[in-house]
């Protein structure tokens, strides 16, 4: 979703410095290949992981964190009416309870990944995202 469809859906905006784009794509990659690695290769399962309480709290927390994230962004996305500047306080959804709400629905998502999966390398992505999407939330909400 953050990768493919967001950018698509986002008005004009400031643009992005190229070496934030490189370090951010160089970060996909990577994690992209570490997860995919680990699920395909090294992780194992018993039969009936699926229906494992771990699962499906993790998967239900996946699920939840998604659908924050995107409701979230929706609101950001429609905080001005074309050509509009200046600041504005979002309103509705988690932003009634938290000031970076997509933040908090990314993070939800990367701890439900973790657990429903319960390696290492997807606890490691989710405390990742906790460290650099928690500071932009502060500076956010400073």
């Amino acid at each position: 979703y953050r990768a493919l469809i967001f950018p698509l859906l986002i008005r004009e905006g400031k643009p992005t410095p190229f070496f934030t784009f490189v370090l951010a794509l160089l970060f996909c990659v990577f994690n992209g290949y570490l997860q995919g690695r680990s699920l395909s290769n090294y992780a194992m399962y018993p039969p009936g992981w699926l229906k494992d309480p771990c699962f499906i709290t993790g998967f239900m927390g996946w699920l939840l964190g998604m659908a924050i994230n995107i409701h979230s962004d929706h609101i950001l996305r429609n905080l001005r009416k074309p050509g509009e500047t200046g600041y504005k306080i979002p309103r509705g959804g988690m932003f009634e309870y938290v000031s970076g709400a997509n933040f908090f629905g990314e993070i939800l998502e990367w701890f439900g990944f973790a657990l429903a999966c319960c390696t290492i390398e997807s606890l490691a992505f989710a405390l990742c995202s906790l460290f650099i999407l928690g500071s932009r939330a502060k500076q956010h909400h400073r």
